[in-house]
This record gives structure tokens, sequence and C-alpha cells, in this order.
């Protein structure tokens, strides 16, 4: 499996949420908003959650495995799409988290 760098995440990121603004346009007549999207970043989280409650055995449900993986993926993608509509580097911002975390621990 090839990795994947920031540049081409932010890239297909993209690719991916203007398909999507798309289809919000043709069902709403408007693109979703920064809120929106990250509204929609929190609920995909919280199924996060719930996913690894399941995988870990304090949740019932089936079909856990493939979710949870599909969830935290789409997690990473929600992120990456939130920081370029706000124009955050995703990459700077991420180094500088380890990299201050690193120096407390």
């Amino acid at each position: 499996m090839a990795s994947l760098n920031f540049e081409e995440l932010k890239q297909r990121s993209a690719q991916i949420r203007k398909r999507y603004h798309e289809l919000e346009i043709a069902h709403h007549g408007s693109e979703w908003t920064i809120e929106e999207d990250a509204l929609a970043f929190l609920t995909d989280a919280g199924l996060v959650g719930r996913h690894v409650m399941s995988h870990e055995g304090r949740w019932p449900k089936a079909n856990t495995e493939e979710e949870l993986k599909h969830k935290i993926g789409e997690s990473i993608w929600w992120l990456t799409v939130l920081a370029e509509r706000m124009n955050i580097n995703i990459e700077t911002v991420t180094e500088d988290f380890l990299a201050k975390t690193e120096k407390l621990l």
C-alpha cells in the first residue's frame, strides 16, 4: 500500500468535497456552510466513538470493523476539508501540535 502525503490528501479531499457541493446544490440549492461541514464531522466523530464501543464489546452492533475503518477515514477527510475551507494548513498545524506535545511529554 502506498503512503498518502498531505498534498495528495488535500487535493483528493478537495475533489471529493467539490462533488458533494454539486450534490448539495442539486438537492438544497446551495452548498453546505463551514458550520454544516463541522456538524457533519462531529456526527461522524460520534459514530467513531460508537463503533469503538462496539469493537470493544461495549455496544452491540454488526459490521463494526468495516464501519469503524470507514468513519476514521471519513473523519480525517472532514478535518482536511475544514482546514482547507478555513485557510488553515493542516500539515503545519499537525506538525506544530506534534512538536509541542512531544516537548510537553
